[in-house]
């Protein structure tokens, strides 16, 4: 990121922005483009095994729905966090209203298709973007990015429909999609280790872009705040509060136990390296079953992303904001539908989220480049995330062992 503000501050000094939009910026947008490459594959199968490995609900059915509901509850109450922080602050809003001209005219197109996308729905009534969760066509769904939600509900139908079938029908089903599942989290890893490119190019572009205005690193500044108070709300309140309403143990044993799997996780950033400390601390310490802990806990590293939940409604309103974009309600609707079922499929592996993340905005109209505006601060973030997801899956495991 500073590398690439560096580049672009340069390129101002000596007339070099044509350079820049030559040699530079393209790097950005090819990061751009693998990473809207891989999200329809990536959260097609990585929601199929999800739904699927749930076929243990059929001799845990109580602990299966229990677990399933507070997932889902934990993980709307988080993207409504994220949605309600980024309308009340605004922090997209500070960036200077005359810069906003001066963006590509890529982004102009999105803002004009955004009114007239607005101007369609209002007729269709509040409950019109139901009409978009359904495909008739499943082919044409996952041929573009904005139909994403079409392919979500399409891969939990298919998984669903799965956990009817006999398990020994399955097993080729299964071991094709654990195949495929490690083929794409090692194109991501590959995606995510082209991101120091990509980020320095990205960055050098926006400075270009805005020549070179201050305010947007304002901006900046105050939308990491945001993710930061909400990532706290949910370590230091939220959590603690369902312990407390829910749980046997007392809130201060069960932070004192947790704190070394959330520093664990601030440092890895993936929650599926920590879910073997994550098991061991809430099987040791918290005194949690195994039989509880070796369903929820794994389940949960892959249905439970209230922290990327939150970050993610809260970066697309931040986005859109920048760029002048005013979402309506049932846009807004959209995105925290998609948010939540989207979270899903999220990898449980560093920057996982950005894959996700580009296929939101692009369902909505925003265009995917935004992403340029915030990747560069992410690394941090995404560690506070990490930190956040693993204290919701032990949350849930102590509630429901206690049930």
């Amino acid at each position: 990121m500073v590398i690439g503000i560096i580049i672009g501050f340069i390129a101002l000094q000596v007339k070099g922005e044509r350079f820049v939009g030559y040699w530079i910026a393209p790097w950005g947008q090819l990061f751009i483009r693998l990473l809207q490459l891989i999200a329809i594959p990536l959260i097609f199968v990585s929601l199929i095994k999800g739904v699927i490995g749930l076929q243990s609900i059929r001799s845990f059915s109580r602990l299966g729905a229990k677990t399933i509901v507070f997932y889902l509850f934990t993980t709307l109450f988080a993207v409504l966090l994220g949605v309600s922080i980024g309308l009340i602050a605004k922090p997209g809003n500070l960036v200077d209203r005359t810069q906003i001209e001066s963006i590509k005219g890529d982004y102009d197109l999105f803002v004009a298709e955004k009114a007239l996308s607005a101007e369609l729905t209002q007729d269709r009534g509040p409950l019109g973007f139901l009409q978009d969760i359904v495909p008739s066509n499943i082919v044409d769904a996952a041929s573009s990015n904005s139909g994403m939600l079409q392919v979500i509900f399409f891969a939990i139908f298919f998984g669903i429909a799965a956990l009817s079938v006999p398990k020994e029908k399955l097993k080729t089903v299964i071991s094709f999609f654990d195949g495929v599942n490690d083929i794409i989290f090692r194109m991501v890893d590959y995606i995510i280790a082209f991101a120091p490119i990509g980020v320095t190019a990205l960055m050098a572009g926006l400075i270009v872009s805005y020549g070179g205005e201050i305010s947007i690193f304002v901006a900046l500044g105050a939308y990491a705040l945001c993710m930061t108070g909400g990532v706290f709300f949910m370590l230091l309140l939220f959590y603690p509060l369902l312990i407390r309403l829910f749980a046997k143990i007392p809130v201060g044993k069960f932070l004192k136990a947790i704190y070394p799997v959330q520093l664990f996780a601030f440092t890895t950033s993936s929650s599926a390296a920590t879910l073997p400390f994550t098991m061991e601390t809430v099987e040791k310490k918290l005194n949690v079953s195994k039989e509880t802990a070796s369903f929820v806990l794994p389940v949960g590293t892959t249905v439970n992303m209230d922290g990327t939940s939150c970050y993610q409604a809260i970066a697309i309103l931040f986005i859109a904001q920048v760029l002048g974009i005013d979402l309506s309600l049932q846009q807004i609707l959209i995105v925290i539908g998609m948010t939540v079922l989207a979270s899903i499929g999220t990898p449980a592996i560093p920057g996982g989220s950005f894959v996700i993340l580009t296929m939101v905005l692009t369902s909505v109209g925003i265009p995917p480049e935004g992403l340029a505006l915030i990747i560069g601060v992410d690394r941090p973030l995404d560690m506070l995330r990490t930190a956040v997801n693993v204290t919701g899956d032990a949350t849930i495991a102590v509630i429901v062992d206690g049930k």
